[in-house]
């Protein structure tokens, strides 16, 4: 009778044959790592300019606030105070959402920037990659007889 064969051998001989390259997937984590540092650092930088132009804003309001607060002796001047301080809330406003927008546009460049130059790298990894695989795969196939 035949003997039977030891099927968890036999798969780990033909894995065996078959090279894997973990230093091309430690290299595309380490490149995924840098990628993610570096889109972290736009939106830190982007957050704290944010927050910058926000407080100024605060900043701002409060003080007109407070100028519209104080005592009038002539009704007619807290109607002249309210009008004044909508007029320069809304001059700051405008101010302060085009400064928005900057920081907006300039998150929008960088990111553009470092996801084409991820894509480029990552391009020429995977040429690398599938070029080293099929070397070792026919170096494999020629030690194991294959034609």
């Amino acid at each position: 009778m035949a003997k039977a064969q030891d099927m968890n051998a036999m798969m780990k001989d033909i894995m065996g044959a078959f090279p894997v390259d973990t230093k091309s997937m430690e290299d595309a984590f380490k490149s995924h790592a840098a990628l993610n540092e570096k889109l972290s650092g736009v939106a830190l930088s982007a957050a704290e300019k944010s927050a910058e132009i926000s407080s100024v804003w605060a900043k701002t309001t409060l003080a007109k606030m407070s100028d519209m607060a104080k005592a009038k002796t002539d009704p007619a001047d807290y109607a002249k105070a309210m009008t004044d301080f909508a007029s320069a809330n809304a001059e700051v406003a405008a101010e302060n959402m085009a400064a928005f927008a900057e920081v907006a546009k300039k998150v929008q460049m960088e990111t553009v920037e470092l996801m084409m130059a991820a894509g480029k790298d990552m391009q020429e990894d995977a040429s690398k990659a599938v070029k080293k695989a099929t070397d070792d795969l026919t170096t494999a196939a020629k030690k194991a007889g294959v034609k």
